[in-house]
């Protein structure tokens, strides 16, 4: 158990894998948001280029999509002023305490992440070691900041585990407080976005249809043709909760709605319970036309100008390695290297 005070600190990063969607801003970018904006904590944001290329990435895509990542913070709300935005790849305190978490964390903690399962499917062997290690960069990622909460969904949840039980390891095996015990802050019902063409599978940029996501660089007419052609069923809205729970299309516009308007499901179902798609749908568009557009069009303008995100990331980079040089430098000291 720690008993050393740490600043109260937010780290979560995202992959700039390309395409950020819908599901991406609702199910962490406003999150990241809503948490920089209560001041409660000091807040880092990473777009995670190490974790990108444990699988292959062409390299002139791979700047492409960090730099309109960042853009996609930046236009959501994020500010370099009360946020660090960093680009992991630019603090290499990440990758330098990376290698001492691999040296810390076990092979079989690495064989039960069910992620790397999932990912690496049924031709394990061929996948690279940096895709089947990344938890452990992962915890160094958090734990290089003394991060004291992470924003995660369900698919991270074991994954942060494993960071507590690095730094706990680290902390017994060289008798020290050093590293947090990291809180999970757990995401809301109404942030895990689904596909518009089929309720029952997550939003995902990877899927071939187009119409089944809201793209974040879709401009407002696009917005809105893709919500009136999302998949329903023929009945009216129910007043309450429980009168969606085996009709997954209209939980998910449901659940989108509230997110986008600060409102639980129950709430809104108050207001439009009874309703018909065909009315339920247009003001749908309207609130996700007012609410996305103004950031698609920022991001349009970032991203006409690279340098602006470019320069940003630098300074964010500056402000990173005022927290992580020391940290490492210390996790050096422990661990007994001379430098």
């Amino acid at each position: 158990m720690n008993n050393t005070q740490f600043t109260p600190r937010v780290f979560s990063g995202i992959q700039p894998s390309g395409g950020l969607t819908l599901g991406n801003y609702l199910g962490a970018i406003k999150r990241f948001v809503d948490m920089q904006n209560q001041g409660d904590f000091q807040t880092v944001y990473c777009m995670v280029d190490l974790h990108a290329i444990t699988v292959w990435q062409d390299p002139a895509a791979l700047r492409r999509n960090t730099r309109e990542l960042a853009a996609g913070f930046i236009a959501s709300g994020i500010s370099p002023e009360k946020s660090i935005l960093i680009n992991q790849s630019a603090v290499p305190e990440h990758a330098q305490l990376g290698w001492i978490f691999s040296c810390v964390a076990r092979m079989g903690w690495m064989s039960r992440m069910t992620q790397f399962k999932d990912k690496a499917g049924k031709n394990a062997e061929a996948s690279s070691l940096g895709l089947f290690a990344y938890p452990a960069l992962m915890a160094a990622d958090i734990l290089v900041y003394h991060a004291t909460h992470v924003p995660v969904g369900e698919d991270q949840k074991q994954h942060l585990e494993l960071t507590r039980d690095i730094a706990a390891k680290f902390n017994h095996d060289y008798g020290v407080d050093f590293f947090p015990e990291v809180e999970p802050v757990i995401e809301g019902a109404a942030t895990r976005v689904m596909s518009l063409r089929d309720g029952s599978k997550k939003m995902s940029k990877s899927d071939p249809s187009d119409a089944s996501r809201i793209n974040m660089t879709d401009d407002a007419d696009t917005i809105a043709k893709k919500i009136r052609k999302a998949k329903t069923d023929p009945d009216a809205l129910p007043s309450e909760a429980e009168g969606l729970k085996d009709r997954p299309e209209a939980r998910n516009l449901v659940n989108i709605y509230a997110a986008l308007n600060e409102q639980t499901v129950e709430q809104v179902l108050a207001e439009v319970g009874g309703q018909q798609f065909g009315t339920f749908k247009p003001a749908l568009a309207e609130l996700a036309v007012s609410k996305l557009s103004p950031i698609s069009t920022e991001m349009a303008r970032l991203m006409d100008d690279v340098g602006e995100i470019d320069k940003l990331l630098a300074n964010g980079a500056l402000q990173a390695r005022e927290i992580t040089a020391p940290i490492l430098k210390k996790t050096y000291e422990i661990v007994g290297m001379v430098g």
